[in-house]
């Protein structure tokens, strides 16, 4: 019986249809560089936690296997993976497995380890983001070796190691998707700052309303927007509202991705306030669209153009009017890595 060739990814999540680009975007480009780079490879998609139906469906021509988890606790969770279980063996029975591929150093990465562990199958968790840290307890019940981790980047690698005492041995960067991006970059920027993001507490939004507000004091014409939605967005109007910011910053609220990089296009600099961070898509993607980025996070061991990384709020804004008042900013589009590189990278490790 013919089987055909097939790489496993295991998720929590993933977007119920093509239009969510804004579910897991990383993941979901990686999936879809996958399938586009290996086509005589099929790519099939175990989503444990979202979306809320417990179906398969198609998502850019992949199966995707959703099993609805979120709200599975206690007996329900061994339930859970019984069922995701039994459909690992199920596709073993169908397909030649090459490989499981899980996102995160979690409860993917766990069912991921074990299964491919009883039938000798290879598995590869892909480290993204907070995972790397001590507090990840999935790690001590994973037991992962070095040759089965793959770190979005240099600093959540070394991150891991010090957390968990074992070194990822394979570098898989984040990246982004050029052929998402307008043609031609624009002629004029009349965006002086942007963000964009959840209004979630480790985002620290409410810090970037006050960025802006003192850097309004040194540039009087300042026009920022933020992109995205989120449970704090209350928390950042009271501050735009105590600073009276309401003609300088604009919440522009969830908005498509092709918007948002359009946006990202007008704007001079972009500012990341994230506490923590693996390897922000975001900040990839605005300096593929002429942006300087400000952070205070910085995920590779080399230093990459027009990204900026400082230490405080007040670095922020002295780099940012820094930037502002340079007539000359340079505005080119910068590549740091391509998702097509990262899907073959993937994929040589499997193959």
């Amino acid at each position: 019986m013919y089987k055909p060739e097939t790489l496993v990814v295991i998720t929590p999540a993933f977007p119920e249809n093509e239009s969510a680009t804004w579910w897991v975007p990383s993941q979901q480009l990686m999936v879809r560089a996958l399938q586009e780079n290996y086509p005589g490879t099929r790519i099939v998609v175990l989503a444990l936690l979202y979306p809320y139906h417990q179906n398969v469906y198609q998502w850019h021509g992949i199966d995707v296997q959703a099993f609805d988890g979120t709200h599975k606790r206690k007996a329900k969770r061994l339930l859970l993976y019984q069922q995701v279980w039994a459909t690992l063996r199920s596709l073993r029975k169908h397909h030649q497995l090459i490989g499981l591929f899980s996102f995160w150093s979690g409860e993917c990465a766990f069912i991921g380890q074990y299964f491919g562990r009883l039938h000798a199958i290879r598995h590869i968790s892909w480290i993204c983001g907070q995972d790397a840290k001590k507090e990840n307890r999935w790690v001590r019940y994973i037991r992962p070796r070095s040759h089965q981790l793959a770190a979005m980047g240099a600093t959540l690698r070394d991150l891991y190691e010090h957390s968990h005492g074992v070194r990822p041995l394979h570098l898989v960067p984040n990246a982004i998707d050029q052929r998402v991006f307008p043609a031609a970059l624009p002629a004029v920027r009349d965006i002086d700052v942007m963000a964009a993001g959840s209004f979630e507490p480790l985002k620290q939004y409410d810090l970037y309303a006050k960025v802006v507000g003192a850097l309004q004091q040194s540039i009087p014409t300042l026009k920022a927007i933020h992109c995205g939605l989120g449970r704090e967005k209350e928390k950042v109007e009271a501050v735009i509202g105590e600073l009276q910011l309401q003609d300088h910053l604009s919440l522009l609220g969830g908005l498509p991705h092709a918007e948002v990089l359009q946006l990202m296009q007008r704007s001079k600099v972009f500012l990341h306030t994230s506490r923590y961070e693996g390897c922000s898509t975001v900040c990839l993607e605005a300096l593929y669209a002429g942006a300087h980025v400000i952070s205070f996070c910085y995920p590779f061991d080399h230093p990459v153009a027009h990204w900026h990384v400082v230490s405080n709020a007040d670095e922020m804004e002295q780099k940012a009017v820094e930037l502002l008042r340079d007539a000359s900013l340079p505005h080119e589009r910068i590549l740091y890595h391509s998702m097509h590189d990262s899907a073959r990278t993937v994929m040589q490790l499997f193959k």
